[in-house]
C-alpha cells in the first residue's frame, strides 16, 4: 500500500503515522540508532509492505499485471489500493477522509512535532519536503478519483530510477478494475485482522 494504507494502519496515532511513512527512507535492517516511535513506525511500514508482497491474491494479481506493468506492477497495485481505500473510506473508518486527513497534515505542520528534542533526533529535509509536497497536492483526498490516481501515477513513473510505464497505470486499472477490486476487498479483510485495525 502507498502513503494512505501506511497511515490506515498507524492505530489513529499522528507520531506513529509519520514515522510509518519514513519507514521507506530507512535502509538496512539496524534501525535501533533512531527514537523509538520511529523504529516502531518502521517496524510497522516493513510488516505492512511485507504482508502485501506475500499476500497470495495480491502475488496472483501482480502476475496477472505483469505484462501490462513490467517490473512496476507491485508499485501499481500500492496505488491502486490506496485508491480503493480513499474511494471506499466509509466502510473503513468510521471519521471521513477529510478529517482523518486534516487530522494528519494539522499535525505535520507543526515542526516541534517533526523532531524528538531528548534523542536530538530530526527527520531528515528530503522526508520533511514529501510530508510538504503531500499537503501541497493535496495528494491523499485526491487519490479517491481518477485523476487522483492518474497523477500519483504520472509523478512516481518520474521518480522512478529506471524506464517504466507506471503513468499508463489508470488505463491497466480500467481494465482489471473489478478483479483489482475483488483482491482488494480480500486483501483489507485479511489486513485489518492482521494490525487488529477495527
Amino acid at each position: 500500500m502507498n502513503y494512505l494504507g501506511h497511515l490506515y494502519f498507524s492505530k489513529e496515532k499522528h507520531n506513529l503515522m509519520v514515522a510509518n511513512l519514513f519507514g521507506d527512507f530507512v535502509k538496512g535492517k539496524d534501525y535501533t540508532y533512531l527514537p523509538k516511535i520511529v523504529q516502531e513506525g518502521v517496524l510497522l511500514h516493513r510488516q505492512i509492505d511485507d504482508f502485501v508482497d506475500h499476500h497470495p491474491v495480491v502475488t496472483e494479481l501482480r502476475l496477472h499485471l505483469y505484462n501490462s506493468l513490467p517490473k512496476i506492477a507491485g508499485i501499481a497495485i500500492d496505488l491502486y489500493f490506496d485508491h480503493l481505500l480513499a474511494k471506499n473510506w466509509k466502510k473503513y473508518h468510521p471519521t471521513s477522509l477529510d478529517l482523518f486527513v486534516s487530522g494528519f497534515l494539522d499535525y505535520t505542520s507543526i515542526s516541534s512535532n517533526l523532531l524528538d528534542p531528548k534523542s536530538n533526533f530530526n527527520y531528515p529535509s528530503n522526508f520533511v519536503d514529501l510530508l510538504q509536497a503531500i499537503k501541497k497536492h493535496d495528494l491523499l483526498r485526491r487519490y479517491a478519483n481518477i485523476e487522483g490516481l492518474q497523477l500519483a501515477s504520472e509523478g512516481l513513473s518520474r521518480r522512478i530510477s529506471f524506464p517504466n510505464n507506471l503513468d499508463k497505470a489508470v488505463a491497466v486499472f480500467n481494465a482489471n478494475e473489478q478483479l483489482i477490486e475483488k483482491v482488494f476487498q480480500i486483501y483489507m479483510k485479511d489486513a485489518i485482522r492482521r494490525f487488529n485495525k477495527k
